[in-house]
């Protein structure tokens, strides 16, 4: 049993942990067997039968992004158990240690906040899924953070070292997000001269009023709360699933670049990259729709039905919204333990088996894919260099191949062992913004995709995750993700790819529609 001080006045965070009777879980698959096999969503309604995936599948989506104020501070649960949850989770507490029951004194939260009434300014939340993915490390299958308790953000001077601050004097959870155009406190000679039209600050965490985590095994659900967890446990139990969802609307979105200037473009940038300035780049196109009326949860949980993927993200800030299906991990840390997982090279999938393996495999041997992986793998090594033990740094996986439902991706894996005595954002510092969306040299590629692209990036490219009690980490890479500002009504996504001089212009503009199609299938 551990206790965590926070702020004065403001009490600790109370945990229970639920412990099932079983694991329900079949021998975690490989990759492939997950997405190429034909009985997927037969596999997937199997885990959803289980109640631990009732913990946090269609039970929480249900409920998390209501207007209700009475459910968004909940998640769903429900293994059969009495009514009585306060006295249940007490005995079986009492009778198997593996549930821990934290019990504090109240600590002043209002009777509306005792009884599961959230307040206007709750409308905050992180929901991460890996989607049954394995893994070979530990982590979560999923995260719930919901509320505010403590708030570090900003658009200037360096909200990072506030963030480190934070984590020094107050450890406990932190999620939040970090927007690509964070690079120009990183490297203040640089500029965005683009406008920003989703409204996220460059940073954002929020110290959460309630986490809910599930296990990878799924067994154990834990929920740390500020308000008592037993009358969170009962809250969730007492929720009516029962809803319907309107059809999510057809909508047609506009390009900022059309194919003629995208194709120019990639010609002008082989030419810088012949010219020496450098030697990938990675070039996006922005999709974007006005005066769109959605429902951003159903649009995730329709983005996430199409291309489950290992770092999903629903993400709400107020009136900002973030609809995330990336397959990339952008940095770990476990332990003095750092981790980058860099992913360049793609491929379209085919339904075909045979002609799917074949395009695979040629993915696998594509020497101008596996030079684009290479580059970035090099520097992301020298990223962590900056902050690695020397010697340390190296690439544990070099050129493998990931399927997804889209697409077939190239990853590489790359570790250090970090510096003792570092504060842990430093791994964050020196390797932000990841390399896998800017390409190399980063400096120079970063004033060249201000100059080409021809709307800021915001939160696309950018990353978002959490850092725990013991600051240890975990962070994705913002791609594949659909952006809302509910205020505006304005909806916008951005895809694009690493251009190499080997960079044809055609199949360059059939990757980066390739990776967009993903997404605006969803409102056809």
């Amino acid at each position: 049993r551990r206790r965590r001080r926070q702020s004065k006045g403001s009490g600790r965070r109370r945990r229970c942990r639920r412990q099932s009777k079983g694991s329900g879980r079949a021998e975690a698959p490989s990759y492939q067997d997950i997405l190429v096999t034909d009985d997927l969503d037969h596999r997937r309604q199997a885990f959803m039968e289980t109640w631990q995936a009732k913990v946090i599948r269609a039970t929480l989506r249900s409920v998390v992004d209501t207007d209700y104020p009475g459910k968004i501070e909940v998640l769903v649960i429900n293994d059969g158990s009495s009514d009585d949850t306060s006295g249940e989770v007490q005995k079986a507490a009492f009778i198997d240690n593996r549930i821990r029951l934290i019990e504090q004194p109240n600590h002043g939260k209002s009777e509306a906040l005792r009884n599961g009434l959230a307040a206007a300014q709750h409308s905050i939340l992180v929901f991460l899924d890996s989607n049954y993915y394995p893994s070979n490390y530990d982590g979560y299958e999923c995260l719930l953070a919901t509320g505010s308790v403590d708030l570090i953000s900003g658009n200037e001077n360096d909200p990072l070292s506030l963030l480190q601050k934070r984590h020094n004097t107050k450890p406990d959870w932190l999620f939040g997000h970090i927007c690509y155009d964070y690079k120009n406190i990183l490297e203040p000679q640089l500029t965005s001269s683009h406008t920003f039209s989703t409204g996220f600050p460059l940073l954002n965490f929020f110290v959460p009023q309630t986490v809910c985590h599930l296990n990878r095994e799924q067994t154990i659900l834990t929920i740390e709360s500020f308000d008592d967890p037993n009358v969170v446990y009962k809250q969730i139990n007492e929720i009516d699933l029962e809803f319907v969802e309107k059809l999510i609307p057809k909508l047609r979105f506009n390009y900022m670049i059309g194919k003629d200037e995208y194709l120019d473009t990639i010609s002008k940038l082989r030419r810088h990259i012949a010219d020496g300035d450098c030697y990938e780049i990675n070039f996006c196109n922005k999709g974007y729709c006005d005066h769109a009326d959605i429902n951003p949860l159903q649009v995730f949980n329709a983005l996430n039905a199409l291309s489950p993927s290992p770092f999903a993200a629903y993400y709400r800030l107020n009136d900002k919204y973030m609809m995330c299906a990336s397959p990339e991990r952008y940095i770990r840390k476990e332990g003095n333990k750092i981790l980058s997982q860099p992913m360049k090279g793609t491929a379209r999938r085919d339904k075909d088996y045979v002609k799917d393996v074949q395009i695979k495999e040629a993915l696998r041997n594509d020497i101008k894919e596996r030079a684009e992986n290479v580059m970035i793998v090099d520097l992301v090594r020298n990223d962590l260099a900056r902050c690695c033990e020397p010697g340390s740094v190296k690439a544990d996986e070099l050129f493998s191949i990931y399927t997804f439902p889209q697409v077939h991706q190239m990853v590489s894996s790359v570790s250090g062992t970090m510096r003792a005595g570092l504060p842990v954002t430093d791994a964050i510092r020196y390797s932000f913004p990841m390399g896998s969306m800017t390409g190399a040299p980063k400096y120079k590629v970063m004033q060249l995709i201000d100059k080409y692209e021809k709307a800021g990036r915001e939160l696309y490219s950018g990353t978002i995750g959490y850092i725990n009690p013991d600051g240890d980490f975990d962070f994705n890479v913002v791609i594949r993700s659909l952006f809302y500002n509910v205020s505006t009504k304005y909806l916008s996504y951005q895809t694009g790819g690493a251009i190499t001089y080997d960079s044809n212009p055609e199949l360059e503009w059939e990757e980066m529609r390739l990776k967009a199609w993903a997404m605006e299938r969803i409102f056809e």
